[in-house]
């Protein structure tokens, strides 16, 4: 999901993942975005500030930006800190990629919280939006929904990365189908029906290509063809570096039934994406994922033993050519 920035937010980078102070901060405070300004210069001032990297300091970073972006249909547990099992009070409480009415969260009638990523966000700072709905499932009765997260929900900010366990990796899990909308009972109404239908319909297959050392790289069915689309947790200019030596040395395809061709920005992280023969099995991956993590680990280390060639500084303008942004 893309999200235009309007004329009157500006743009932060540094360090998101600081814990966000309780309460209402000190104007002379570091900010609880973690933009690294005093709040009084920051959220402060009322204005809407953009985060560009939202989910900084989670083990589970990568992950969340697929979730958000592409993965159609997936739901991840969350493990949560000390706060958020304090709020929760035994509740157990997952991740979806989408809810119906593409909602911020909702409570089952069993009590299960769920929290939506694609959803259309009130502010500049996806986690302090997903903070405040996981904050409002945790507490809400069940058959409560939230249908849009964002201000008004709770004093004083709050963010994801103070919900949850940092350091503890999402275990998710793909469907082929939105079935798992479906009430308790399996009875939906007419409208919940419908929108189920429809959601089934424009569906992309989606997989995780698991292997030794493969993190957040998924297979994607575009219907035409098939792409792996893989979050990297590297800074750009270090993965831009060595994608271009790679490509310098003819090594930056998976082999053959594959192409390079481009990346993406998302919530400050790159996505290569690679086309692929659809007629192989996403098993079939798994193989050339692992050897291309390989080269790349070597290529990133290499970095700091010998400068790039000209041959490498022209891939380097050539890729970064190939780029797009989301917002």
């Amino acid at each position: 999901m893309s999200k235009k920035t309007k004329n009157r937010a500006r743009t932060v980078t540094g360090n998101t993942g600081n814990p966000a102070t309780p309460g209402v901060p000190n104007p002379r405070q570091p900010c609880p975005c973690g933009s690294g300004r005093r709040y009084k210069a920051c959220h402060g001032t009322g204005e809407d500030v953009i985060v560009l990297r939202p989910f900084e300091g989670l083990a589970a970073e990568c992950d969340l930006v697929a979730l958000r972006e592409f993965v159609p249909s997936a739901l991840a547990p969350v493990t949560l800190s000390e706060t958020g099992q304090q709020l929760s009070d035994g509740r157990t409480a997952r991740l979806a990629s989408v809810l119906p009415g593409a909602a911020a969260a909702l409570v089952r009638p069993n009590g299960d919280a769920l929290v939506g990523l694609q959803v259309q966000t009130r502010t500049g700072d996806i986690s302090a939006d997903l903070g405040r709905a996981l904050r409002w499932a945790l507490t809400a009765a069940p058959g409560e929904m939230l249908p849009v997260s964002g201000t008004g929900l709770g004093d004083g900010p709050v963010r994801l990365q103070d919900l949850v366990v940092r350091d503890a990796p999402l275990d998710i899990t793909l469907y082929r189908d939105f079935a798992w909308w479906l009430p308790d009972d399996g009875q939906p109404s007419a409208e919940a029906a419908a929108a189920l239908e429809h959601a089934n319909n424009v569906i992309m297959p989606t997989e995780l290509v698991r292997g030794e050392g493969l993190r957040a790289a998924y297979w994607v069915d575009s219907g035409s063809k098939a792409h792996l689309r893989w979050v990297r947790p590297e800074p750009e200019d270090q993965l831009l570096a060595a994608l271009a030596r790679l490509q310098a040395g003819d090594e930056l395809d998976l082999g053959e039934g594959s192409r390079y061709v481009g990346s993406f920005r998302a919530h400050g992280l790159l996505v290569p994406v690679w086309d692929l023969d659809r007629d192989m099995h996403v098993k079939e991956w798994t193989g050339p994922a692992e050897a291309f993590a390989g080269r790349l680990t070597e290529a990133l280390a290499s970095l700091e033993e010998r400068p790039p060639t000209e041959a490498e500084r022209r891939a380097r303008d050539s890729l970064a050519g190939r780029q797009v942004t989301l917002r």
